[in-house]
């Protein structure tokens, strides 16, 4: 898997420049159309996490590598892309277009009610992608098109206009599903669940061979958590219906997934860095969780 790309690493990649005000303004924010990025010559978008948060237009047949699941769509999509999550994308035809927009966190520091991360759209697992038709592009499309013209302006309050734009993409892509509704922590089961979540994925994406996902039992959560291990296990499994040792290894086996696919490790590096002392235990792991062998799996 690639290194975190930086927003130095895309601009470099993108454009052969940096910005003047990039180094300042931890909370940069830019747009573009896709047409101006795509072309004889450029490299595919590769599969590795950012450190900074993107949402795409993009129009035509193409194909999401999203963590360890793959999308195919055909026609236009809105996409929401989150610094801790791996990703990328090809397109399947020679009519794709579209617009993007990068920004840090920051752009949006004391702006919105909430972070970022906890929208359903940049939640770790949460849906990434909105199927558009023809009314609703047309819509998305004003607003990057008024995006774009904004920022070649001078407007002292351009900034707090584009967010508004980009807050209003949001919104709309949550109306877009009405019967999806925002996590709520109504009581302390709840918020255990949320934290540790929270801390489940922060482990994640492993990103070399020498990092080493640790915390791989309920009592080592439970020890993190500052809780009882019995407490931790009844709150998760009556808040998700799942166990606390299920959870882990679903998160487990779909990191294996996407290092096999996107990395060319061998099966000990990968083996290793998900904190198996041994290649053997990790196969049996990974056959038990999806029925095939890690090599297997590789070469399907």
């Amino acid at each position: 898997m690639a290194k975190t790309q930086t927003l130095e690493d895309f601009y470099q990649y993108k454009f052969n420049w940096l910005p003047d005000n990039l180094q300042q303004d931890i909370g940069h924010f830019n747009t573009f159309r896709l047409d101006d990025c795509l072309g004889p010559g450029v490299a595919p978008v590769q599969y590795s996490r950012r450190d900074f948060y993107k949402i795409s237009l993009i129009r035509g047949k193409n194909i999401y590598h999203y963590a360890d699941k793959s999308i195919e769509s055909d026609g236009s999509t809105l996409i929401f892309f989150n610094p801790q999550v791996p990703y990328a994308w090809e397109s399947a035809s020679d009519d794709t277009t579209g617009f993007f927009c990068i920004f840090k966190e920051a752009f949006f520091t004391e702006k919105i009610r909430g972070n970022l991360s906890e929208l359903p759209m940049f939640a770790n697992g949460g849906k990434p992608a909105y199927l558009l038709d023809k009314r609703q592009d047309d819509y998305v499309s004003q607003l990057f098109q008024k995006m774009i013209d904004e920022i070649k302006g001078d407007y002292r309050f351009k900034y707090d206009l584009l967010r508004n734009y980009v807050t209003e993409l949001i919104h709309y892509a949550l109306k877009l599903q009405p019967t999806e509704t925002l996590l709520q922590n109504p009581n302390a089961k709840s918020r255990i669940t949320a934290v540790f979540t929270e801390l489940l994925e922060r482990q994640f994406p492993i990103e070399s061979p020498s990092q080493r996902f640790k915390l791989r039992s309920a009592s080592d959560f439970a020890q993190q958590l500052s809780v009882h291990v019995n407490h931790l296990n009844r709150s998760i499994k009556e808040t998700t219906g799942k166990t606390t040792t299920n959870h882990i290894a679903e998160r487990l086996a779909s990191e294996a997934k996407a290092l096999l696919r996107h990395t060319d490790w061998n099966i000990s590096e990968i083996s290793y860095s998900l904190g198996f002392d041994e290649p053997a235990h990790f196969n049996y792991f990974f056959k038990k969780q999806t029925s095939i062998t890690p090599s297997a799996f590789r070469i399907v």
